[in-house]
């Protein structure tokens, strides 16, 4: 049996309260990061969709983009992957979290390459503490029940889901790719990482 049809959803339906603005907006890579993270993902997702809350429809960054929204709103991410298995529910789902600067299209690439389509989701492990890394991981149609059973429990961590459910767990090809953005400070460290390790430009290049 092939596997299902592999669509993309970005999280971006987050408060933001720890940077004190925006994360979708901000800009890493000459656009806003949600953009450039719908970009990656729409070069492997046959389709591609932004969750978002209700409230959030009408952002101007969120608005020009395909989107899924929440229908319980307040939960956490995991609100986001139940709205986009209710809406399709026979595909597989590549879910990104919006605020990932340092991912790169050979961390995604891999990841769908060794996706493991007959197990409940295929994630990358935390190169911190070993555990499966659910906001950039493919969650097959069969995660569909389990989420729904989680949610109805009351438990909203979806990490936890993927710890006590067979989940497929890769190795991290870029030690980096998944380290996430969530305040002014670290925001700073990273656009000076990014900007260091740019290429710079050839002698003689223009």
């Amino acid at each position: 049996m092939s596997a299902a049809p592999l669509y993309g959803l970005i999280l971006a339906g987050g408060a933001s309260t720890r940077m004190g603005k925006d994360k979708a907006a901000l800009a890493y890579h000459g656009k806003p990061q949600l953009q450039w993270a719908f970009d990656l993902l729409s070069g492997l997702c046959e389709k591609t969709f932004v969750s978002v809350r209700p409230d959030q429809r009408d952002e101007p960054v969120r608005a020009r983009l395909p989107q899924i929204v929440d229908r319980l709103p307040g939960i956490g991410p995991i609100a986001g992957i139940s709205a986009a298995q209710l809406e399709f529910p026979h595909v597989a789902w590549l879910i990104l979290a919006c605020d990932l600067p340092f991912l790169s299209d050979a961390t995604l690439t891999n990841l769908a390459r060794h996706r493991d389509a007959t197990r409940i989701a295929t994630a990358y492990k935390s190169t911190h503490d070993g555990l499966p890394e659910p906001l950039c991981a493919i969650w097959e149609p069969s995660s569909r029940t389990t989420v729904t059973h989680w949610i109805a429990m009351g438990k909203q961590c979806p990490r936890k889901l993927l710890i006590n459910s067979d989940t497929a767990l890769l190795d991290q090809v870029d030690v980096r790719a998944l380290d996430n953005v969530n305040t002014p400070e670290e925001l700073a460290t990273a656009r000076t990482a990014l900007h260091s390790s740019a290429p710079s430009p050839l002698v003689g290049e223009g």
